[in-house]
């Protein structure tokens, strides 16, 4: 997939409309839009859903380098780096989420613990074209 259709579905979601909205204000507390990357709020999820099929069809495996997004086509890969210590982590997005409001990724068990986040962090994610 091309950076463009990348960038086009970041720019869908919500926080981007959020964005729109504010005209150039942040309206959301975690998320915002800037040149292209999407900087809000990321929580992980693992045991509860380990085993269980995803949006993809793949089965959820909270040991691999995944994420759930809105709107980012499955099969995308996206680099997330925590804001808080620059560390950063590469995933495939195979699920739809998160489904709490004020979030704008879900990564899986293994993402999470590559970029040091404990519950949440604050997080830019930029699309990786193919």
């Amino acid at each position: 997939m091309s950076r463009v259709a990348l960038v086009i579905a970041l720019a869908m979601s919500p926080a981007m409309h959020a964005e729109a909205a504010g005209h150039g204000k942040k309206t959301a507390k975690t998320t915002r839009i800037l040149d292209g990357h999407q900087v809000g709020k990321a929580s992980w999820y693992g045991p509860g859903f380990h085993g269980k099929k995803t949006a993809s069809g793949q089965v959820f495996n909270q040991h691999a380098l995944t994420a759930a997004h809105p709107h980012l086509p499955l099969g995308s890969r996206v680099k997330v780096t925590n804001l808080k210590n620059g560390k950063e982590v590469e995933v495939t997005i195979n699920d739809r989420g998160p489904h709490k409001a004020g979030r704008i990724i879900d990564l899986s068990r293994a993402a999470a613990k590559k970029i040091a986040m404990g519950g949440q962090a604050q997080v830019k994610v930029v699309a990786i074209p193919n």
